[in-house]
Protein backbone atom coordinates (compact mmCIF):
# COMPACT_ATOMS: atom_id res chain seq x y z
CA UNK A 1 0.00 0.00 0.00
CA UNK A 2 1.43 3.37 -1.00
CA UNK A 3 1.86 6.26 1.38
CA UNK A 4 -0.98 8.81 1.18
CA UNK A 5 0.14 12.43 1.12
CA UNK A 6 -1.84 15.29 2.61
CA UNK A 7 -2.85 16.18 -0.94
CA UNK A 8 -4.18 12.66 -1.50
CA UNK A 9 -6.24 12.76 1.69
CA UNK A 10 -7.62 16.19 0.88
CA UNK A 11 -8.54 15.05 -2.63
CA UNK A 12 -10.34 12.01 -1.19
CA UNK A 13 -12.30 14.20 1.19
CA UNK A 14 -13.25 16.61 -1.57
CA UNK A 15 -14.39 13.69 -3.73
CA UNK A 16 -16.80 12.58 -0.99
CA UNK A 17 -18.62 15.91 -1.21
CA UNK A 18 -18.34 16.26 -4.99
CA UNK A 19 -21.75 14.70 -5.50
CA UNK A 20 -25.14 16.36 -5.14
CA UNK A 21 -26.76 13.45 -3.30
CA UNK A 22 -23.98 13.08 -0.73
CA UNK A 23 -23.89 16.86 -0.23
CA UNK A 24 -27.68 16.86 0.31
CA UNK A 25 -27.31 14.16 2.97
CA UNK A 26 -24.65 16.16 4.84
CA UNK A 27 -26.65 19.38 4.69
CA UNK A 28 -29.76 17.63 6.02
CA UNK A 29 -27.78 16.18 8.91
CA UNK A 30 -26.67 19.65 9.99
CA UNK A 31 -29.81 19.66 12.14
CA UNK A 32 -27.83 17.54 14.61
CA UNK A 33 -30.32 14.69 14.63
CA UNK A 34 -29.92 11.12 13.44
CA UNK A 35 -31.85 10.26 10.26
CA UNK A 36 -32.72 6.84 8.94
CA UNK A 37 -31.33 5.80 5.58
CA UNK A 38 -34.89 5.82 4.22
CA UNK A 39 -35.52 9.38 5.40
CA UNK A 40 -32.32 10.57 3.77
CA UNK A 41 -33.20 8.76 0.53
CA UNK A 42 -36.60 10.47 0.40
CA UNK A 43 -35.07 13.83 1.24
CA UNK A 44 -32.58 13.58 -1.62
CA UNK A 45 -35.08 12.02 -4.02
CA UNK A 46 -33.12 8.83 -4.66
CA UNK A 47 -33.97 5.15 -4.38
CA UNK A 48 -32.86 3.14 -1.36
CA UNK A 49 -30.07 1.28 -3.16
CA UNK A 50 -28.53 4.54 -4.39
CA UNK A 51 -28.77 6.07 -0.92
CA UNK A 52 -27.07 3.05 0.61
CA UNK A 53 -24.15 3.30 -1.80
CA UNK A 54 -23.61 6.97 -1.03
CA UNK A 55 -24.06 6.56 2.72
CA UNK A 56 -21.54 3.73 2.82
CA UNK A 57 -18.97 6.00 1.18
CA UNK A 58 -19.64 8.82 3.65
CA UNK A 59 -19.34 6.47 6.63
CA UNK A 60 -16.14 4.90 5.28
CA UNK A 61 -14.72 8.38 4.66
CA UNK A 62 -15.35 9.44 8.25
CA UNK A 63 -17.94 12.13 7.54
CA UNK A 64 -20.91 10.18 8.91
CA UNK A 65 -21.38 7.86 11.87
CA UNK A 66 -24.02 5.15 12.00
CA UNK A 67 -25.77 2.94 14.46
CA UNK A 68 -28.42 0.29 13.99
CA UNK A 69 -31.56 -0.17 16.02
CA UNK A 70 -33.66 -3.12 15.00
CA UNK A 71 -34.05 -3.02 11.25
CA UNK A 72 -33.33 0.70 11.04
CA UNK A 73 -29.99 2.25 10.17
CA UNK A 74 -29.50 5.68 11.72
CA UNK A 75 -26.92 8.14 10.45
CA UNK A 76 -25.60 11.45 11.70
CA UNK A 77 -22.60 13.68 11.12
CA UNK A 78 -19.47 12.22 12.71
CA UNK A 79 -19.08 15.22 15.00
CA UNK A 80 -19.02 19.01 15.37
CA UNK A 81 -15.80 19.28 13.36
CA UNK A 82 -17.56 17.75 10.35
CA UNK A 83 -20.56 20.05 10.85
CA UNK A 84 -18.26 23.07 10.88
CA UNK A 85 -16.60 21.87 7.68
CA UNK A 86 -19.95 21.51 5.89
CA UNK A 87 -21.23 24.91 7.07
CA UNK A 88 -18.03 26.73 6.14
CA UNK A 89 -17.74 25.06 2.74
CA UNK A 90 -21.33 26.15 2.08
CA UNK A 91 -20.32 29.71 2.97
CA UNK A 92 -17.33 29.55 0.62
CA UNK A 93 -19.63 28.30 -2.15
CA UNK A 94 -21.37 31.68 -2.19
CA UNK A 95 -24.63 33.30 -1.09
CA UNK A 96 -27.91 31.36 -1.26
CA UNK A 97 -29.32 31.07 -4.75
CA UNK A 98 -32.67 32.88 -5.23
CA UNK A 99 -35.57 30.44 -5.42
CA UNK A 100 -38.87 30.44 -7.27
CA UNK A 101 -42.12 29.82 -5.45
CA UNK A 102 -43.62 31.20 -2.27
CA UNK A 103 -43.08 28.07 -0.19
CA UNK A 104 -39.38 27.78 -1.08
CA UNK A 105 -38.89 31.48 -0.38
CA UNK A 106 -40.52 31.10 3.06
CA UNK A 107 -38.29 28.12 3.87
CA UNK A 108 -35.17 30.07 2.87
CA UNK A 109 -36.25 33.07 4.94
CA UNK A 110 -36.90 30.90 7.99
CA UNK A 111 -33.46 29.27 7.65
CA UNK A 112 -31.78 32.66 7.26
CA UNK A 113 -33.61 34.05 10.29
CA UNK A 114 -32.53 31.25 12.60
CA UNK A 115 -31.47 27.61 12.40
CA UNK A 116 -29.39 24.99 14.13
CA UNK A 117 -25.94 24.32 12.76
CA UNK A 118 -25.45 20.82 14.15
CA UNK A 119 -25.56 21.67 17.89
CA UNK A 120 -25.40 25.46 17.96
CA UNK A 121 -27.44 28.40 16.64
CA UNK A 122 -26.86 30.01 13.26
CA UNK A 123 -28.52 32.50 10.93
CA UNK A 124 -29.46 36.01 12.05
CA UNK A 125 -30.35 34.71 15.52
CA UNK A 126 -27.01 32.96 16.03
CA UNK A 127 -25.05 35.97 14.79
CA UNK A 128 -27.15 38.36 16.93
CA UNK A 129 -26.43 36.32 20.07
CA UNK A 130 -22.73 36.26 19.19
CA UNK A 131 -22.67 40.04 18.67
CA UNK A 132 -24.59 40.68 21.91
CA UNK A 133 -22.16 38.50 23.88
CA UNK A 134 -19.24 40.40 22.37
CA UNK A 135 -20.80 43.79 23.17
CA UNK A 136 -21.41 42.68 26.76
CA UNK A 137 -17.78 41.61 27.20
CA UNK A 138 -18.65 37.91 27.42
CA UNK A 139 -16.96 36.93 24.17
CA UNK A 140 -13.58 38.15 22.90
CA UNK A 141 -13.23 38.15 19.12
CA UNK A 142 -9.92 40.03 18.97
CA UNK A 143 -7.91 36.91 18.20
CA UNK A 144 -10.23 34.07 17.35
CA UNK A 145 -13.14 33.35 19.70
CA UNK A 146 -12.59 33.13 23.45
CA UNK A 147 -15.05 33.22 26.33
CA UNK A 148 -14.00 35.82 28.92
CA UNK A 149 -14.13 35.33 32.66
CA UNK A 150 -17.31 37.38 32.77
CA UNK A 151 -18.64 35.28 29.91
CA UNK A 152 -18.05 32.03 31.78
CA UNK A 153 -19.90 33.42 34.77
CA UNK A 154 -22.78 34.62 32.61
CA UNK A 155 -23.01 31.28 30.79
CA UNK A 156 -23.14 29.02 33.84
CA UNK A 157 -24.73 31.50 36.26
CA UNK A 158 -27.14 33.91 34.59
CA UNK A 159 -28.05 31.65 31.69
CA UNK A 160 -27.72 28.39 33.59
CA UNK A 161 -26.01 26.54 30.74
CA UNK A 162 -23.34 23.90 31.30
CA UNK A 163 -20.77 23.35 28.51
CA UNK A 164 -19.70 19.77 28.01
CA UNK A 165 -16.08 18.92 28.66
CA UNK A 166 -13.71 17.42 26.15
CA UNK A 167 -14.04 19.93 23.31
CA UNK A 168 -13.06 23.49 22.48
CA UNK A 169 -15.10 25.90 24.60
CA UNK A 170 -15.57 28.65 22.01
CA UNK A 171 -14.77 28.81 18.33
CA UNK A 172 -16.07 30.71 15.33
CA UNK A 173 -18.13 29.14 12.57
CA UNK A 174 -18.69 31.10 9.36
CA UNK A 175 -22.42 31.59 8.81
CA UNK A 176 -23.30 30.74 5.22
CA UNK A 177 -26.30 33.09 5.07
CA UNK A 178 -24.99 36.01 7.12
CA UNK A 179 -21.41 35.74 5.81
CA UNK A 180 -20.17 36.45 9.33
CA UNK A 181 -19.07 34.19 12.20
CA UNK A 182 -21.35 32.83 14.87
CA UNK A 183 -20.41 31.09 18.12
CA UNK A 184 -19.79 27.35 18.02
CA UNK A 185 -17.92 24.97 20.31
CA UNK A 186 -19.04 23.72 23.72
CA UNK A 187 -20.32 27.18 24.71
CA UNK A 188 -22.37 27.55 21.54
CA UNK A 189 -23.84 24.08 22.02
CA UNK A 190 -24.68 24.78 25.68
CA UNK A 191 -26.47 28.03 24.76
CA UNK A 192 -28.49 26.31 22.04
CA UNK A 193 -29.47 23.45 24.36
CA UNK A 194 -30.47 25.84 27.15
CA UNK A 195 -32.59 28.07 24.90
CA UNK A 196 -34.31 25.07 23.30
CA UNK A 197 -34.93 23.26 26.61
CA UNK A 198 -36.33 26.42 28.20
CA UNK A 199 -38.70 27.04 25.29
CA UNK A 200 -37.12 30.40 24.48
CA UNK A 201 -36.31 29.06 21.01
CA UNK A 202 -38.37 26.42 19.20
CA UNK A 203 -37.90 24.40 16.04
CA UNK A 204 -40.15 25.16 13.08
CA UNK A 205 -41.76 21.89 11.99
CA UNK A 206 -39.26 19.15 11.21
CA UNK A 207 -36.65 21.42 9.59
CA UNK A 208 -33.60 22.85 11.31
CA UNK A 209 -35.10 26.33 11.14
CA UNK A 210 -35.82 27.79 14.59
CA UNK A 211 -37.46 30.92 15.96
CA UNK A 212 -37.52 32.65 19.33
CA UNK A 213 -40.85 32.58 21.18
CA UNK A 214 -42.44 35.72 22.60
CA UNK A 215 -41.23 34.72 26.06
CA UNK A 216 -37.82 33.96 24.58
CA UNK A 217 -37.53 37.46 23.12
CA UNK A 218 -38.24 38.92 26.57
CA UNK A 219 -35.75 36.59 28.26
CA UNK A 220 -33.01 37.31 25.70
CA UNK A 221 -33.49 41.01 26.39
CA UNK A 222 -33.22 40.36 30.14
CA UNK A 223 -30.14 38.13 30.14
CA UNK A 224 -28.24 39.53 27.16
CA UNK A 225 -29.76 42.94 26.39
CA UNK A 226 -30.57 41.51 22.96
CA UNK A 227 -33.37 42.96 20.88
CA UNK A 228 -34.01 40.57 18.01
CA UNK A 229 -36.40 41.35 15.18
CA UNK A 230 -37.87 38.02 13.95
Amino acid sequence: MGFMTDADRLADLAALLADGTRAAFCLALLDGRAWTAGELARHAGVVASTATEHLNRLVAGGLLAEHRQGRHRYLRLAGPQVASLIEELTAVAGPPVPVNGLRAAKVNEAMSRGRTCYDHLAGRLGVAITDAMTAAGYLDQSSGFALTGAGSGWLTGTLGATPKRGRVLARSCVDWTERRPHLAGAAGAAICERLMDSGWVVRIGTSRAVRPTEDGLVKLKDVLDLTFEP
